[in-house]
Order: C-alpha cells, then structure tokens, then sequence
C-alpha cells in the first residue's frame, strides 16, 4: 500500500470513529470523555488490559487538564471490568475503587498522573494496527 493510500486509509476510519465533542484522544489511541469538572470516562476501543485505561486518563490529566504530574486519580468503576465496559476515572477520592493493577508502595486507591502515564511506555496507537 502506497503512503497516499495509508493517509487516505487513515482519513477515512477517522472520519468514521468521530469523537464526541470535547472529547481527548490519548496517545494510545483511547478517548476520553469529560463527565463533569473531577469525573472523565474511558470507552471500550479494543484495549482489555485495565493498564491502557490507565494509561489514557494519565495522558489526559497532564496533557489535555494540563494538571501536574503528581496529581491523583481514582478509579470510580469497580473491578472487573466486563468485556466491552470502559471505565470512570476522577480527580476526587470519593467513592474510589480499586486500581485494577498493582502498584507497588501506594497507600490509597489512587494513581499519580505520571505513573498512569508510564503505562503507556508499552503500547502502540491503535491506528498503528490497521498497518500491520
């Protein structure tokens, strides 16, 4: 396939996967979608590992907030995850579950953005994929 045809390949499943107003995509290829001023949630995109949910609301909070990387986020759905459910992510304790993935010496249910974000260090866009 020709470098024309991959942009143009690209274009068009953009053009089909539109996200919602206000929403961020992660640089794992995730959305995230804004529920209130603390609240934002992760979709089912094809990523299962609860890592890659992690992963897109650290990249979120610094990147698209532009909160410090030490700022907290919690886990409001409770684990496991159901195939196909996404998952909801908050600023604010209240109501917080377990991560979902272990981390090592944390004390609460959170996660700082920064080490959310390092679990993106392993993944691929999933646009990536469509090349393979």
């Amino acid at each position: 396939m020709t470098f024309r045809a991959r942009i143009a390949l690209v274009a068009v499943i953009c053009g089909l996967t539109v996200a919602p107003a206000q929403a961020y995509i992660a640089s794992n290829g995730l959305l995230v979608q804004p529920v209130n001023a603390t609240d934002f949630f992760v979709p089912f995109r094809g990523r299962p590992a609860a890592s890659s949910f992690w992963c897109a609301a650290g990249d979120y909070a610094v990147r698209s907030l532009g909160l410090p990387p030490g700022t907290r986020i919690f886990r409001l759905s409770a684990p496991p995850r159901r195939s196909g459910d996404g998952i909801l992510f908050s600023l604010n304790p209240e109501g917080a579950q377990d991560r979902g993935v272990q981390v090592w010496g944390s004390k609460d249910a959170g996660m700082s953005a920064s080490l959310a974000q390092t679990y993106c260090a392993n993944e691929v866009p999933l646009f990536f994929s469509f090349f393979d």
